[in-house]
């Protein structure tokens, strides 16, 4: 008799086991209830998710990069909307509390295999009810329903290419559109030949002859990580501010651009400390041009890997005026550098910085309207997009007549402390009632990457690491692919994967619009023992150039406008489609920031051979300041135009005083 007994003390242990304390009392009036065994969750899931199978981990290695641990509140729900909110189409839980997101073809590649279902049998930490996968085994899920993102993949002349145009002389710091027609190099002490004067012009009609097409120039103190804008006076002299140490940090710096193409210029940079400097030195400071003509120059830090220096300035310095004291940048420092700035259709100020962003007062600098956290990482909404978390920064295009809130994106970045380079854009409307921020994943992932407006309203993105962070010797993979993003597609379907690149571009690279609508790319100094300093100068040629189209052209008389004016030009068009205008702000670019970018698209009629521009309302749409001016045939730009709007309000035509600086006048 010992023997049954003790099996069915056994059997007695097993179906109690089972039971919750509700079913105990059912025991107790002689009915027994059984439950049904756990499973991973298959009903009432968010979205189009389904559920796939039970999975084995990658050999070597996990099968999603993307993991989010919570020992509390772990389930299918919380997984897979957090998954999807992000782009990711698989995803899958392990361990009870643990989330994964990935895509997935990523399970193949991994070595996962199918496992039995029993080896998915850890219950889900937010929900008992349901397994979350098992050790080291995934409940693994599906995104079925629409496509999350659709990425376009075009070939031959429709990707684009990549060309090698200069050897080059320098490796640059920040690169500047001239309205002369040149380009601007500005280069850190200590990075090229030992000989180098800091500064050079490229003139690309001149390539043909390398002693030509780099007229030498020189710079006193240190530009390392130093801030530049085009000024709107009437001549677009070049200010660069700011630097690495000592002197340098308090540094303002002129340049005149004179000659034109295939005419050399003799001006040369202008600097003397003793008669014009900054009230505080400041090392990763951003310049902007605000509407009244003035600088605004913000943030940075004291220079020499010092203590931040939160606060804004203004030059030319109005009278008694001090710096404006910001506890923002106080707070997020060190992960704000190189903020991003913008003027607002409504006169307000954008400022992006580290993963946050806010409007100021353009006279108070007080905070108008503080807006919500930019998303980061799947795993890490702590990432960032400024420097040294650095990701890039453009204005969307404006279009006549001009009442759409201005929209603002931001592509790239990384988290803190891993370094896990990130593989989304967001974007979002400051001034709109609703400025949630839009996420879109991209096609890699890219820190240190770059942004270039193009005349027909689209972006290129370029340069930059798969993984790591801004400086020298952090980041690793260089990511050598060119992205065309389209902001006139729907929302994640907006990004082509472009031409490859043979150079890596990673810590202090650039890219600037050429005249010809060209992407001019150059840079890299990573210091990293694998990658050269690298002085070669290419251009990315967009499909808007392999079509075989003819150009569009035009002649115009008054390059010197008002607000709300008609301006006549002359055009001839070949019938390649709609016709177009577009004004692009004249840009400099250092660490993925683009001082002076706006694109604006102003109302235009054409009859005949004459077309008649109605240029933009005011100084909050399109602050004043130098423009490349292009016309477009359907797809096809012309080559641009430089035109001033608005006039020099500031005058600093007859700033700064002193002997040392040329100055053009009113």
């Amino acid at each position: 008799m010992a023997a049954p007994l003790f099996r069915s003390a056994l059997s007695l242990l097993f179906w109690l086991s089972l039971l919750a304390s509700s079913d105990a009392s059912a025991i107790a009036k002689g009915a027994l209830t059984v439950r049904q065994a756990r499973t991973a969750q298959k009903t009432g899931l968010p979205g189009n998710w389904q559920y796939q199978a039970c999975i084995t981990e990658g050999v070597g290695k996990r099968v999603w990069k993307y993991q989010i641990i919570s020992q509390t509140a772990n389930t299918a729900t919380t997984c897979l909307t957090q998954c999807q909110n992000f782009g990711y189409q698989a995803a899958g839980m392990e361990y009870g509390s643990e989330c994964w997101c990935g895509d997935a073809v990523e399970i193949a590649a991994a070595g996962s295999t199918t496992a039995p279902e029993t080896d998915c049998s850890v219950a889900c930490s937010g929900d008992a009810r349901y397994n979350c996968g098992g050790g080291n085994r995934l409940s693994w899920y599906l995104w079925t329903g629409t496509p999350l993102y659709v990425w376009q993949y075009p070939t031959g002349a429709n990707a684009g290419r990549y060309e090698l145009i200069s050897g080059g002389v320098v490796i640059p710091l920040v690169t500047t559109s001239g309205v002369n027609g040149k380009y601007t190099f500005v280069e850190k002490f200590g990075t090229g030949a030992p000989n180098s004067t800091g500064a050079y012009e490229l003139d690309v009609s001149q390539l043909g002859n390398p002693s030509l097409a780099w007229r030498e120039m020189h710079v006193k103190t240190d530009v390392f990580c130093s801030a530049s804008v085009t000024l709107p006076d009437k001549a677009g002299r070049q200010i660069n501010i700011g630097g690495w140490s000592g002197d340098s940090t308090f540094g303002i710096r002129l340049y005149w651009p004179d000659g034109s193409p295939g005419v050399p210029g003799v001006n040369d940079w202008q600097e003397n400390v003793n008669e014009l400097k900054l009230q505080r030195g400041r090392w990763y400071p951003t310049a902007m041009v605000m509407t009244n003509g003035s600088i605004l120059v913000v943030g940075g830090q004291t220079g020499s890997n010092g203590p931040p220096q939160p606060n804004l300035e203004i030059l030319p310095r109005p009278s008694g005026a001090g710096v404006v004291y910001a506890d923002w940048l106080q707070r997020t420092d060190p992960n704000n550098l190189y903020p991003f700035l913008a003027v607002l259709p409504s006169g307000g100020i954008f400022v992006g910085y580290y993963n946050e962003a806010r409007i100021l007062d353009p006279v108070t600098f007080n905070t108008i309207k503080t807006l919500p956290n930019m998303p980061g990482a799947v795993n890490n909404p702590g990432a960032g997009r400024t420097y040294p978390l650095e990701g890039t920064a453009m204005l969307l295009p404006q279009y006549a007549p001009f009442t759409t809130p201005l929209g603002i994106l931001i592509c790239g970045g990384s988290t803190i402390g891993a370094a896990i380079a990130l593989d989304n854009c967001v974007s979002s409307q400051p001034e709109a009632g609703n400025n949630a921020w839009t996420l879109e994943r991209m096609p890699s992932q890219r820190v240190m990457p770059c942004m270039a407006a193009l005349p027909d309203g689209t972006y290129m993105i370029l340069n930059g690491a798969k993984q790591g962070a801004a400086g020298f010797g952090l980041a690793t993979n260089p990511n050598l692919n060119a992205i065309l993003y389209d902001p006139s597609k729907p929302v994640n379907q907006r990004m082509s994967v472009m031409a490859n690149t043979t150079i890596a571009r990673l810590y202090h690279s650039e890219a600037i619009l050429m005249q010809d609508g060209r992407v001019l790319v150059s840079g890299s100094d990573p210091q990293d023992g694998k990658n050269p300093q690298e002085y070669r100068v290419e251009v990315f040629v967009p499909p808007y150039l392999l079509a075989g189209r003819p150009r569009p052209s035009f002649t115009i008389a008054n390059k010197n406008w008002g607000y709300g004016a008609s301006i006549p030009i002359t055009v001839q068009l070949n019938g390649g489609g709609a016709t177009r205008v577009s004004m692009l702000g004249a840009e400099s670019s250092t660490h993925g920031n683009t001082m002076g970018q706006r694109t604006l698209f102003p109302a235009v009629s054409c009859g005949g051979t004459t077309c008649t521009i109605t240029t933009p309302p005011n100084k909050n749409v399109c602050p004043p300041g130098w423009y490349q001016l292009f016309l477009l045939d359907g797809p096809t730009p012309s080559v641009s135009t430089w035109v001033r709007i608005g006039g020099d309000p500031a005058a600093l035509g007859n700033w700064p005083p002193g002997p040392t600086f040329k100055k053009p006048g009113l």
